[in-house]
């Protein structure tokens, strides 16, 4: 039994919903036939879709045919929610496109068309409603043929179907030749090719579906698909349950219940889990499996941060999608819901539909969010009441602009406050309309290590990056890695995302930026005499559009228009044409603003007063910190320009190498703490140990003190951990695994020194966590609560330990926790003297249990 996945997509009202009632009813599927009108229909299971007659959420169904076993996914076909049909473009084998036989091709028909096209999906075309429509069947044709595909063939007449088809492929037309007919494997060739198009004519409730069902049996042919597990992710939902599902496609081997998927978060986190259970869904109701083999289309529970488009295994993630919301609203609470936890609520939606941009605007601790329409308006606004018993209403609609630029710029970053350091150079280039952003690196691997680099994309995809103009997101541009700079010592990771963001908004004020705006592909159809009044309004409007065609009484417009403009149009067009006027619109991507300068004026945007979105950076000098206006940044920065290569490099490195021989040591440190905070009292039982200069020939290991007393070291881990070069490998790979190696070194060297020893972990960044101390073997191990650093807790720690008279050693390279240390008397060890430490008692423990060996007779 071959396996297909096959989509159902069309305008809305064009009979989709119905046609695949009909489907599963003449292939045995269903007992009776619902309707849509009647709200009973087999796929259209939720409250609200039942209420309005519309496919609201796309759902899946199992259809036999022959030999046949279809997946038909069913989905929305109204414009608002055409986001969730674009997302199963990505795991179907072959689509249904039902055309209204009494509307023709629509301007959303083109647009699936197009979406189609891009996604290389191939189609079988059902003309719809025959028994309503007043074209004939060559008419139709003629209209497929003009607007979507010469290569559109109707496959009812089989006595014309070997000629017409015929010219579609190199194959068809030579075998015509020789024989005056085209095989079935030619025919099925060319329509997986895309290179032939089926038609059918019937009407979704009886007429001509029994020879479609035939024909997807007999005209479709499995994928091959690879043996190594593979699946793509096109939807995440919750049942009635509150379990999260993944629905995804297996385009790989065979997934099993209970097997462990690795894969990466939008956040970019490494994660592990368990797929626990797997459902095959048909209708509403579902069976448990325990595998799903490639083809089958499952929803998988006990994945927490998949996300649509996504690859799992060996399948690599979707496109971007083409339709983006073009309408924002600010959401108004009414109930007595908290606004974060509303928030919360709204991102959790949010996960589930990614085209749904929910935006948390903190100057002003509001929360907005964007969408494609008013329907959709509707439909979220009872959404939100039902699953989360929350009462909310939207105001303020405005248009979702977008910025880009129009010519190439460098962007440099760079923050270096005491004790951090990045710079990040990036150059910005412009992009077709609809690119989006890409992110690539052409930084040398010399000038900065790939960890780095990889850190800095990142950071360039994790975050909504604003223009200048009017502090809308950027758009159709391409942002390249060009240089970098790190220092061994005082670099942290969170220094490069500062840097990153620096380096963006840097390169956007020197830029020739564009205002971009939403644009509506629209069909205009008004009465003859009510053209001339149509017509200016669309040039009122900044509309292009062709001159009109007369069809009977009516003169259509075809163009495109700003969606600022053209929203709310609709109720006037029905005023002036006395409700015969018709208006379909399709959202068709962004171009430039008519109408820039108003716009611009109105948002009053001041981007250098955006502290959020900052251009400025921050430079040192002197032991401090100081801020330096982004017009003055190329005055400052250590690397050369990547647009400006004949700039001497010899200058750059001058300014890096005096930054090298500005760290500090612990005598200036002991002299900045003491002009600052006074004299330091130390007790009798610490001592301040100088740091000591390295030399170029390695330094022979003093032996050891024995300790005296009650000894405590307090070991700063992941600055130890990237101190030294083999935990640093290690952690490229495995941070997991660069800890416990660690741990178990610093165990061995607590038993050794016989000494406690405390192991402090940063854990500040995780939201909710509390802190917590592990004993593990003979240390304790310390993860920080959230909020609070490694550095605050070995601080407070060692104050106290040193009130209490015990000797306290800290070993850490991190210069402000050097001040901290001397501050409380503690003595500070440097990363590199605290690991010639552990290796020094390593190897002497290795020398005892050698001679402990050494001393034993085996019999």
């Amino acid at each position: 039994m071959k396996q297909i996945v096959t989509g159902i997509l069309a305008h809305v009202d064009s009979g989709k919903t119905t046609l695949s009632e009909a489907m599963l009813y003449r292939a045995g599927m269903l007992r009776r036939l619902g309707r849509v009108d009647h709200g009973d229909a087999f796929l259209d299971t939720n409250e609200i879709e039942r209420e309005k007659g519309i496919t609201i959420f796309s759902k899946q169904a199992i259809l036999n045919i022959g030999n046949s076993v279809f997946t038909l996914l069913d989905t929305p076909g109204h414009v608002d929610f055409s986001a969730e049909t674009e997302r199963t473009f990505s795991v179907l084998d072959y689509a249904v496109l039902v055309v209204s036989g009494s509307e023709g091709v629509q301007n959303h028909t083109e647009t699936l068309w197009a979406l189609l096209k891009r996604y290389n999906v191939p189609v079988f075309i059902f003309i719809n409603k025959m028994d309503i429509s007043a074209f004939t069947r060559a008419e139709l044709m003629r209209e497929l043929s003009e607007k979507l595909s010469d290569n559109c063939v109707d496959f009812t007449d089989r006595a014309a179907l070997a000629e017409s088809a015929a010219t579609a492929t190199e194959r068809l037309i030579n075998e015509y030749l020789d024989t005056d007919n085209v095989s079935d494997d030619a025919l099925i060739e060319a329509i997986k090719e895309r290179s032939l198009f089926p038609c059918f004519f019937g009407t979704a409730r009886v007429e001509g579906v029994d020879e479609f069902l035939t024909a997807l049996d007999r005209y479709t042919i499995m994928p091959q698909y690879p043996d190594k597990f593979g699946a793509k992710v096109f939807k995440i939902t919750t049942d009635d349950g509150g379990a999260r599902l993944t629905h995804m496609k297996i385009t790989g081997g065979t997934l099993k219940a209970k097997t462990v998927i690795s894969y990466t978060s939008q956040d970019n986190e490494e994660i592990s889990e368990k797929a626990d259970r797997i459902r095959i869904y048909n209708g509403e109701k579902f069976t448990v499996t325990e595998s799903a083999s490639a083809g089958a289309v499952c929803a998988v529970t006990g994945l927490g941060s998949t996300y649509p488009g996504q690859g799992l295994g060996i399948e690599s993630d979707s496109k971007s999608p083409v339709l983006e919301p073009v309408l924002t609203y600010r959401a108004d609470i009414l109930d007595s819901t908290d606004v974060q936890t509303a928030l919360k609520n709204l991102q959790t939606l949010e996960a589930e539909d990614p085209q749904l941009h929910i935006i948390w605007n903190e100057q002003l601790s509001e929360i907005h969010i964007q969408l494609m329409g008013e329907v959709q308006l509707e439909v979220l606004r009872r959404i939100i009441g039902e699953r989360f018993d929350m009462t909310v209403d939207f105001s303020h609609g405005s248009v979702a602009y977008r910025e880009t630029i129009a010519n190439t710029v460098e962007g440099v970053g760079h923050f270096e406050p005491l004790r951090h350091y990045s710079e990040v150079h990036l150059i910005l280039e412009p992009l077709p309309r609809g690119s989006g952003l890409k992110f690539v690196s052409k930084c040398s691997e010399d000038a900065l290590d790939k960890n780095w680099q990889r850190l800095i994309l990142t950071h360039l995809r994790e975050k909504t990056h604003l223009g200048v103009l009017t502090g809308s997101p950027i758009t159709d541009m391409k942002i390249t890695l060009a240089s970098g700079r790190a220092h061994k010592k005082h670099t942290e990771g969170g220094d490069f995302r500062k840097a990153t963001y620096r380096a963006v908004r840097h390169g956007l004020m020197y830029a020739e930026n564009v205002l971009l705006e939403p644009m509506y592909s629209f069909r205009l159809e008004v009465p003859t005499a009510n053209v001339g009044r149509a017509m200016t309004d669309l040039q009122n409007m900044g509309a292009e559009f062709s001159q009109p065609a007369l069809i009977g009484e009516f003169s259509v417009l075809i163009g495109t228009a700003p969606v600022s403009e053209m929203r709310s149009y609709y109720t006037e067009l029905t005023a002036y044409t006395a409700g015969r006027g018709k208006l379909f619109c399709n959202v068709s991507g962004y171009g430039e603003c008519h109408n820039a300068d108003a716009v611009i004026a109105a948002r009053g945007y001041d981007p250098e007063a955006d502290i959020a979105n900052t251009p400025d950076s921050v430079f040192c000098a002197h032991g401090a910190g100081f801020l330096v206006k982004w017009d003055e940044v190329y005055k400052y920065m250590h690397l050369e320009s990547a647009l400006a290569p004949e700039k001497k490099a010899e200058e750059s490195a001058a300014r890096a190498a005096d930054y090298v021989r500005a760290a500090a040591s612990d005598e200036e440190l002991m002299r900045i703490f003491e002009k600052t905070y006074g004299a330091i009292k130390v007790n009798n039982n610490n001592a301040v140990i100088k740091r000591k200069k390295m030399e170029s020939t390695p330094r022979p290991r003093k032996k050891l003190p024995q300790p005296g007393g009650p000894l405590y070291v307090l070991v700063d881990g992941y600055n130890i951990i990237f101190a030294w070069e083999d935990l640093k490998k290690a952690a490229i790979d495995s941070l997991d695994l660069a800890r416990e190696l660690l741990i178990n070194r610093l165990c061995n060297y607590r038993g050794y020194m016989n000494c406690e020893l405390i192991l402090v972990f940063d854990a500040y960044k995780v939201k909710g966590n509390t802190g917590s101390i592990e004993r593990v073997h003979n240390i304790n191990v310390v993860y920080t609560k959230e909020a609070e650093t490694a550095d605050a807790y070995i601080e407070k720690v060692s104050h106290e330990l040193a009130t209490k008279k015990y000797r306290v050693r800290v070993a850490t390279s991190d210069s402000l926790e050097q001040i901290i240390i001397l501050g409380s008397g503690a003595v500070r060890v440097s990363a590199s003297e605290f690991k010639q430490e552990v290796e020094q008692a390593e190897e002497e423990i290795r020398q005892f249990i050698k001679k402990s060996l050494s001393g034993r007779s085996f019999r």
